[in-house]
């Protein structure tokens, strides 16, 4: 320990010092004095400096050891007023030597600490896991009370949990364990066991529940009984399930039958096969020997049918304008016979799309405007569900709708083509012809321009009149398109004989 050093000097040094100068003749600084005031003097100093250093002095009792025996539990210890009170006194100022008694002081505390960190160690080894039971080591009281820094307040409980791990040799191996001590006693819990706990509590079987927490009960027991609660609940939801479902039935056995109507098959009458008599007429019609004759008159389109018109349903002929035309007719001619078997349509004629495109910008709506008023037509068009217009280009016939039922521009082609200005035209049409007629805009940002593909194809190079009308038939008639290039040789016979039917009406 080194020696403490001081500014002041203690009141033995100054005397001293103040009888040698005097006895070597120095002259002193202090003035000088009788021997009867000098002698008064010096033992009114001495007693001063005397009673200010026993004073100090005294105030600090004998120091005892921190610790009378060896600690073998943890302790827990706190700073309490006797250990304010023992470093230092109220209104008193600390001398260096004060300072190295405290210092002294703090580092007893920090070997007490050092200590006591062993003592738990030590005691993790008092208590087995297997048994599970608290071991408590009591101090003796006596020697307790000899600890002015622990605190002896019962009310106040401190707790704390530390985790560590340590290495083991176990087996040939070494292992690492983890454990939790608590410092308010010596028991020491190993974290395998409450591991098993959070696991058993995954299975919904929590040992922490009094009511079912039963040593006695083998683990797999209670397994076993939770499952069988389990499966107690699904059989009552599905027997509650089961009585639900028979309760339905019977209510719908209660309910009166629906009279439905059975459907007709409408594509029955698209494929009616031609009589003996039938054929022989259509072959003597399309004969060269009623070349120049008159077969048939369509009244309402005032177009006459002669056997040299007729001759462009023969196989491999390609379809003219009268004869589409005149079919179209009949298109909705039969529509007015039979108005709950087809949709209520429209059938612009093959020369609608050329007075329409005849204009600038290919466009012109005041050329066709007249076509369609109410007193030419008999009824009005934009109650129409469907508008068919045939489309000719050069040598290629195709066929667009304005599908007003299903909000579309549909564009056919029998060859897979497409033509983006057709539809554009025929919507431009389309609102012009309702601002006309009924003085609205209509905006037809919703509708859908379409090409269809899921169509019957051509597959040679003269049948697209054909493949046009009857898909103009089809759609009229609301059904798919269930036909294919085998059905062309039918459909042209059949068309020829709807048309000398005319000739008998």
């Amino acid at each position: 320990m080194g020696a403490l050093t001081s500014n002041r000097k203690r009141g033995d040094d100054y005397f001293k010092n103040l009888l040698f100068d005097q006895s070597h003749g120095h002259i002193s600084k202090k003035p000088k004095l009788s021997a009867s005031m000098s002698q008064t003097t010096v033992d009114t100093n001495r007693a001063a400096a005397a009673n200010s250093v026993a004073a100090r002095i005294a105030q600090y009792p004998d120091r005892k050891l921190g610790f009378t025996r060896k600690v073998h539990a943890p302790v827990n210890h706190r700073f309490g007023s006797s250990f304010k009170n023992t470093v230092s006194a109220a209104g008193s100022r600390e001398s260096p030597s004060d300072k190295m008694g405290k210092f002294s002081f703090l580092s007893r505390l920090l070997n007490f600490e050092k200590l006591k960190d062993s003592a738990l160690r030590s005691t993790r080894y008092i208590a087995p896991v297997k048994q599970k039971e608290k071991e408590v080591i009591e101090l003796d009281s006596s020697e307790d009370q000899d600890f002015d820094v622990v605190s002896n307040d019962s009310s106040i409980e401190e707790v704390e949990i530390v985790d560590s791990q340590e290495r083991r040799w176990k087996g040939g191996e070494w292992v690492v364990e983890k454990e939790v001590r608590s410092l308010d006693s010596s028991v020491v819990t190993d974290v395998s066991n409450a591991a098993k706990v959070d696991d058993l509590k995954n299975y919904g079987l929590s040992l922490l529940d009094p009511m079912t927490d039963d040593s006695e009960v083998p683990l797999y027991k209670r397994w076993y009984d939770s499952i069988k609660k389990s499966d107690a609940k699904l059989a009552h939801i599905s027997f509650n399930i089961d009585l639900q479902e028979k309760r339905a039935q019977g209510l719908q056995l209660l309910r009166p039958p629906k009279k439905e109507e059975p459907i007709k098959d409408v594509t029955e009458e698209c494929f009616v096969p031609l009589t003996h008599d039938e054929k022989d007429e259509v072959s003597l019609a399309l004969s060269n020997s009623y070349r120049r004759k008159v077969l048939a008159t369509h009244a309402n389109s005032g177009i006459d049918i002669s056997g040299e018109i007729l001759q462009c349903l023969r196989p491999g002929a390609w379809l003219n304008d009268e004869v589409i035309n005149v079919y179209l007719g009949l298109l909705k001619e039969r529509e007015n016979r039979a108005p709950e078997k087809f949709l209520k349509c429209h059938f612009f004629n093959t020369f609608f799309y050329k007075k329409l495109s005849n204009g600038r910008g290919g466009y012109n709506f005041q050329s066709v405007r007249r076509w369609t008023t109410q007193r030419k037509l008999g009824y009005s068009l934009l109650e129409c569900d469907k508008i068919f217009v045939p489309i000719h280009k050069g040598n290629h016939w195709c066929l667009a709708v304005i599908n007003k039922k299903d909000e579309k521009f549909q564009y056919l082609d029998s060859l897979g083509g497409r033509d983006y200005q057709v539809l554009n035209a025929l919507a431009k049409y389309f609102v012009d012809e309702v601002k006309d007629k009924s003085g609205k805009d209509i905006d037809l940002n919703s509708w859908e321009k379409e090409f269809v593909t899921e169509l019957p194809e051509q597959l040679n190079g003269y049948d697209c009149g054909v493949f046009m009308i009857k898909y103009a038939d089809f759609y009229s008639r609301d059904i798919g398109l269930c036909f294919s290039q085998d059905h062309m040789p039918y459909f042209r016979q059949r068309t020829a004989k709807e048309i000398l039917k005319l000739r008998a009406d």
